[in-house]
């Protein structure tokens, strides 16, 4: 009987010490996986990071999902993303409830098809085009035709930044098409000789680079173009941010400061974004 009774006490034993084991090794899979959510502009970029960081780290696998900057952030308040994308700098109002890295720079451009005979639009123009006081193209030295007003959806960071430059309401807003992200955009107007749009200055160079009829407007006078966003030029760029809800720490941490390192600058300028520097973990404001 003694010897029945030991017999299931090691058993129990085993069987417990099993559950254990297999309870420590889910838990530690699951500290391997790494969830991001947000900008359409950021997320190809991620991506291309997430790769290169899962190649050196095999036992880790990261899942990057686009929606909008709106959903990065409200993912990551909610605990359920590890990491939140968006295009811009938080605003004072979010500032303390999130953690901020920028990870690239990035502008916005206004752009048209490329047969459009219009090669230039001042600050203007482009609040009256997208206010409805101007509706032809004859009106700004294009021809005799109706300008489609493409704008972006609400949520969208590429939206905000460019009512803020232009110190517009989505109110006033008189748009033909709603768009999501860069790529609906670029497909309606490059499709479009009468569009006009924004996007990521970084996601029109690599489409007019691979051929797709595009062409990026100057604004306020300002090339649009990678070389004026670098240099400080370009009055409308912004920074590709990682957002956390705490202080990060683990595999979050080690993800964010490489995806801040010169590790990845290839990575970055190949995506038609700007680096940013230093290259270790720091907080932006």
């Amino acid at each position: 009987m003694a010897k029945k009774f030991l017999s299931l006490l090691v058993f129990s034993l085993s069987v417990g010490l099993g559950l254990t084991a297999c309870s420590q090794n889910s838990a530690n899979l699951e500290s391997q996986k790494l969830t991001l959510t947000g900008s359409s502009t950021v997320a190809p970029l991620v991506s291309e990071i997430a790769k290169k960081f899962e190649a050196e780290n095999p036992e880790v696998r990261i899942d990057v999902q686009t929606g909008g900057s709106s959903r990065g952030l409200a993912d990551a308040a909610q605990s359920l993303a590890d990491i939140g994308m968006i295009s811009r700098a938080l605003k004072d109002s979010e500032t303390d409830k999130f953690k901020s890295f920028a990870i690239a720079q990035d502008g916005i451009g206004i752009i048209l098809e490329s047969s459009n005979p219009v090669q230039s639009l001042n600050d203007r123009q482009i609040v009256d085009i997208y206010t409805g006081k101007i509706d032809n193209w004859q009106e700004v030295g294009g021809a005799d035709a109706p300008i489609t007003v493409v704008n972006k959806a609400e949520g969208r960071s590429t939206l905000e930044l460019f009512l803020k430059y232009f110190e517009l309401e989505n109110s006033q807003i008189q748009a033909d098409v709603i768009i999501g992200d860069n790529q609906q955009g670029i497909k309606t107007v490059a499709g479009n000789k009468n569009a006009i749009g924004y996007v990521s200055i970084g996601a029109a160079e690599r489409d007019i680079s691979a051929g797709v009829p595009l062409q990026l407007l100057s604004v306020g006078g300002i090339e649009a173009s990678t070389e004026t966003v670098q240099n400080g030029s370009f009055p409308l760029s912004r920074p590709l941010t990682l957002v956390t809800k705490e202080t990060p720490s683990g595999l979050t941490k080690e993800f964010i400061e490489f995806a801040q390192s010169e590790k990845v600058h290839d990575l970055v300028e190949a995506q038609n974004f700007v680096p940013i520097s230093p290259n270790k973990l720091v907080q932006k404001p």
